[in-house]
């Protein structure tokens, strides 16, 4: 059983028992989130896809841990004018695990 779930405007699938690393979400390490946009569910019964989500379909995880990702460079530069500008960026992140889907 997975289910395809939009969060911080990303896409993500998810199985129960999988961690997943998502745009910061509130909550502190050990509480739990709710996901309700759900666009594709898939189990025994079949595949049902959501126009665009499925009502009532529900993903529940409990947070891990709240972090920042590692750091990405950012660099501009424009040839023949001695143009160079560097600055770093670090995302916060939420680390989750699916419980039940």
């Amino acid at each position: 059983m997975f289910a395809i779930i939009e969060t911080g405007g990303k896409q993500y699938k998810v199985e129960v028992g999988k961690a997943i690393q998502v745009e910061k979400l509130p909550g502190e390490a050990g509480g739990a989130l709710k996901f309700d946009k759900v666009l594709l569910l898939a189990d025994e019964k079949g595949v049902r896809i959501g126009t665009p989500y499925i009502a009532g379909a529900m993903v529940e995880a409990s947070i891990l841990a709240q972090g920042r990702e590692k750091k990405k460079i950012v660099f501009r530069y424009h040839s023949k004018t001695r143009y160079r500008k560097k600055k770093g960026h670090r995302q916060h992140v939420t680390k989750a695990e699916i419980t039940k889907i």
